[in-house]
Protein backbone atom coordinates (compact mmCIF):
# COMPACT_ATOMS: atom_id res chain seq x y z
CA UNK A 1 0.00 0.00 0.00
CA UNK A 2 2.59 2.44 1.07
CA UNK A 3 4.98 1.84 -2.14
CA UNK A 4 1.38 2.44 -4.36
CA UNK A 5 1.05 5.45 -2.43
CA UNK A 6 4.89 6.78 -3.15
CA UNK A 7 4.60 5.48 -6.91
CA UNK A 8 1.40 7.51 -7.15
CA UNK A 9 3.07 11.00 -5.32
CA UNK A 10 6.32 10.63 -7.59
CA UNK A 11 4.20 9.91 -10.99
CA UNK A 12 1.87 13.04 -9.79
CA UNK A 13 4.87 15.29 -9.05
CA UNK A 14 6.52 14.37 -12.75
CA UNK A 15 3.25 15.12 -14.30
CA UNK A 16 3.36 18.29 -12.79
CA UNK A 17 6.70 19.00 -14.34
CA UNK A 18 6.22 18.20 -17.63
CA UNK A 19 2.53 20.44 -17.60
CA UNK A 20 4.50 23.73 -16.47
CA UNK A 21 5.00 26.25 -18.97
CA UNK A 22 7.17 29.14 -20.32
CA UNK A 23 5.29 32.47 -20.77
CA UNK A 24 6.32 35.31 -23.28
CA UNK A 25 4.63 39.03 -23.17
CA UNK A 26 5.64 41.49 -25.51
CA UNK A 27 5.16 45.27 -25.87
CA UNK A 28 6.17 47.45 -28.39
CA UNK A 29 6.96 51.39 -27.39
CA UNK A 30 6.96 54.14 -30.25
CA UNK A 31 7.60 52.13 -33.50
CA UNK A 32 9.50 49.39 -31.56
CA UNK A 33 13.06 48.18 -31.26
CA UNK A 34 15.40 49.96 -34.24
CA UNK A 35 18.11 47.97 -33.38
CA UNK A 36 19.66 45.29 -31.54
CA UNK A 37 21.39 46.32 -28.61
CA UNK A 38 19.53 44.67 -25.70
CA UNK A 39 19.30 45.13 -21.63
CA UNK A 40 18.32 42.11 -19.65
CA UNK A 41 16.79 42.02 -15.27
CA UNK A 42 15.42 39.89 -13.37
CA UNK A 43 12.28 40.74 -11.87
CA UNK A 44 11.82 39.22 -8.48
CA UNK A 45 8.69 37.72 -7.29
CA UNK A 46 7.21 35.58 -3.82
CA UNK A 47 5.58 32.62 -3.25
CA UNK A 48 4.81 31.72 -6.95
CA UNK A 49 4.90 34.83 -8.25
CA UNK A 50 1.91 35.97 -5.86
CA UNK A 51 4.20 38.60 -4.03
CA UNK A 52 5.99 41.23 -5.74
CA UNK A 53 9.46 42.32 -4.65
CA UNK A 54 10.98 44.19 -7.43
CA UNK A 55 10.19 44.76 -10.96
CA UNK A 56 12.75 46.23 -13.70
CA UNK A 57 11.54 49.48 -15.16
CA UNK A 58 11.70 49.26 -19.17
CA UNK A 59 11.85 52.78 -19.26
CA UNK A 60 14.86 53.48 -17.50
CA UNK A 61 16.65 50.06 -18.87
CA UNK A 62 15.44 51.86 -22.51
CA UNK A 63 17.30 55.27 -21.53
CA UNK A 64 16.96 58.01 -23.84
CA UNK A 65 15.51 55.68 -26.84
CA UNK A 66 11.86 56.82 -27.40
CA UNK A 67 11.11 53.25 -29.68
CA UNK A 68 12.23 50.32 -28.29
CA UNK A 69 10.48 46.71 -27.50
CA UNK A 70 9.65 45.32 -23.87
CA UNK A 71 9.72 41.33 -23.73
CA UNK A 72 8.80 39.95 -20.18
CA UNK A 73 9.02 35.74 -20.02
CA UNK A 74 9.78 33.44 -17.44
CA UNK A 75 12.80 31.79 -19.02
CA UNK A 76 13.80 27.69 -18.65
CA UNK A 77 16.41 29.26 -15.88
CA UNK A 78 13.98 31.13 -14.24
CA UNK A 79 11.75 28.37 -14.26
CA UNK A 80 14.36 26.20 -12.65
CA UNK A 81 14.90 28.70 -10.14
CA UNK A 82 11.82 28.48 -9.16
CA UNK A 83 11.32 24.52 -9.35
CA UNK A 84 14.25 24.38 -6.58
CA UNK A 85 13.19 27.02 -4.37
CA UNK A 86 9.94 25.27 -4.19
CA UNK A 87 7.93 28.32 -4.91
CA UNK A 88 8.81 30.08 -2.82
CA UNK A 89 11.27 32.90 -4.94
CA UNK A 90 9.67 33.34 -9.02
CA UNK A 91 11.50 34.97 -11.22
CA UNK A 92 11.01 36.32 -14.53
CA UNK A 93 12.81 38.47 -16.71
CA UNK A 94 13.00 41.57 -18.75
CA UNK A 95 14.43 42.04 -22.07
CA UNK A 96 14.52 45.77 -23.70
CA UNK A 97 15.57 45.87 -27.20
CA UNK A 98 16.46 49.22 -28.51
Amino acid sequence: MKKRIIKLSVGALLCSFLFTSCYTYKTQVGEGAKGTQQVKKWNHYMLGGLVRVKLSDPKKMAGDTKDYTVKTKQSFVNGLVTVVTLYIYSPSTTIVTK
